[in-house]
């Protein structure tokens, strides 16, 4: 019905354009739910394999598929998929400069062992920065959304000292830096690249969390700037969590040999963004709801005054 009201007094041409956006509600939940499943069950196939190297980029191509259908159904097809896209050249740009600068993580360089590789850099790479960038972002918004959804001048205390939004950013940039206390050790294991010096965390040097943080922080920038503002999107938190799950299970028993510090390290860091995240929705449902029953109309008994009429 609010669709159709809204069509009558469009141009011609624009109601078939909001039939094509209004297709992501519908569709991207269920296609982004498909994909998770998909992706945990390749992962459960991974997990128990003789060779989980073939994995990998399926993998990868199903958290992206997830990320996209999922953000979508907040912000329609186009902004997620140019979000991703931009958030992937972001991260493939960062990677192009680090095998062959050492910065912003540290002196590293891929095997060869992920293939294709672009000048260099495997696009799984980059794809995986999309993925879970839209990912993380959704927990930076949920976890610590300083009021982007709030009536206009409305601060609150969080936010009081800092300018509304840059922590949801800060916030999901260090849930995407977290991702990585498994990703590394991870592909580590499976010899997808290599550093130049041993790092004091399973090889892993300090400057390479240090980069992700800071490319991080600039891709959250990046997918703000595609997708604009800020709205309630909930679904990318799923993968965001499931991974969690999934590589914190992997790390303590499934892998051959487990890792309990890799496991605690990274379940515990992925784990508090996710029920921060969790939490915060929780709250904000709350609050709109809240909202809701102050702005609603008081209620009159028509029947009696046409009575006493």
């Amino acid at each position: 019905m609010d669709d159709t009201r809204s069509a009558c007094g469009r141009a011609p041409g624009a109601p078939e354009a909001v039939s094509r956006q209004g297709s992501a509600p519908a569709l991207g939940p269920s296609l982004g739910a498909a994909a998770v499943c998909a992706m945990v069950a390749l992962q459960v196939a991974s997990g128990v394999s003789a060779d989980p190297m073939p994995f990998t980029t399926p993998v990868v191509g199903l958290l992206a598929v997830a990320a996209v259908c999922l953000t979508a159904a907040s912000y329609g097809w186009a902004r997620s998929s140019a979000a991703f896209a931009a958030a992937a050249l972001t991260g493939y740009a960062a990677e192009f400069a680090g095998v062959r600068t050492g910065l912003p993580f540290g002196e590293y360089r891929y095997t060869g062992v992920l293939r294709p590789e672009l000048a260099g850099v495997p696009p799984a790479v980059a794809a995986a920065w999309g993925g879970m960038g839209l990912a993380a972002y959704a927990v930076g918004r949920a976890a610590f959304d300083q009021g982007g959804a709030s009536a206009p001048g409305a601060v609150s205390r969080r936010g009081r000292f800092l300018r509304p939004g840059w922590t949801a950013l800060a916030g999901g940039a260090c849930a995407l830096t977290a991702w990585d206390l498994f990703l590394d050790p991870q592909m580590i294991r499976l010899g997808l690249w290599e550093w130049s010096g041993a790092g004091v965390y399973r090889g892993v040097p300090v400057s390479n969390f240090a980069g992700w943080l800071a490319v991080s922080l600039l891709v959250m920038a990046v997918i703000r700037g595609v997708l604009g503002e800020p709205r309630r999107n909930a679904g990318p938190v799923v993968p965001y969590g499931v991974m969690a799950v999934m590589e914190t299970v992997g790390f303590a028993a499934v892998f051959s040999p487990p890792d309990p510090l890799v496991a605690a390290a990274g379940g515990t860091a992925m784990g508090a963004f996710t029920v921060a995240a969790a939490s915060g929705l929780r709250r904000g449902g709350r609050e709109r709801g809240e909202r809701g029953e102050a702005a609603a109309p008081p209620r009159t008994d028509r029947v009696r005054g046409r009575r006493r009429g």
